[in-house]
């Protein structure tokens, strides 16, 4: 990852920086599944400075070729207005390393019920008395809210990044930018 892009929001006075930003990932989502998936991260470099919010920055890291590549298609398309400009620079030396990964929470408890009485083959009665309500997780990590595009259903996709270290970890990033293994410089 010798090359990022930092991609910075400008002030809108009609559109809150969250709905920008949920804009911005949506059209990366898009991009980065069509564009081949794997070789290109992302993280956030304000998070945590606001309570719950991702900030208004997006850095996206790769090789400069994979960059110019994801550049060249053009899908910044009506985005382009609400960003600072940027450019496709060398990452900085002696830099820290981050895993930014995606968090599910077990939010549904009817979810759960229903998936332990298939498994299991067990009453409803019985599944709600193992499962109470009160089995909901709530995560308190910062979120960006996507709309899936084959169910047209809107969920929220949380992002946690992990404690820096010292060292890179090798590995393939999913098409959100994200991954379990790979790790990105911070700085």
């Amino acid at each position: 990852m010798d090359s990022y892009i930092e991609l910075q929001l400008l002030p809108d006075p009609e559109f809150p920086a969250n709905l920008l930003m949920n804009a911005l990932f949506v059209k990366l989502h898009r991009a980065l599944a069509s564009h081949g998936e794997g070789r290109i991260g992302i993280s956030f470099p304000e998070v945590g400075r606001q309570a719950g919010t991702l900030g208004q920055r997006l850095r996206l890291h790769g090789c400069y070729a994979d960059l110019a590549a994801l550049m060249a298609e053009n899908w910044l398309l009506g985005m382009r207005d609400h960003l600072a400009p940027f450019a496709i620079l060398p990452t900085p030396a002696n830099v820290q390393y981050r895993i930014v990964r995606r968090v599910q929470a077990q939010s549904s408890p009817e979810r759960l019920r229903r998936r332990l009485m298939r498994r299991k083959g067990i009453a409803t009665d019985e599944a709600r008395e193992t499962i109470p309500d009160s089995a909901a997780e709530r995560l308190s990590l910062p979120w960006l809210e996507i709309s899936s595009q084959s169910t047209q259903q809107k969920f929220r996709l949380f992002i946690e990044h992990l404690p820096p270290q010292a060292t890179a970890s090798q590995g393939t990033f999913n098409a959100y930018g994200l991954s379990r293994h790979a790790s990105i410089p911070w700085f």
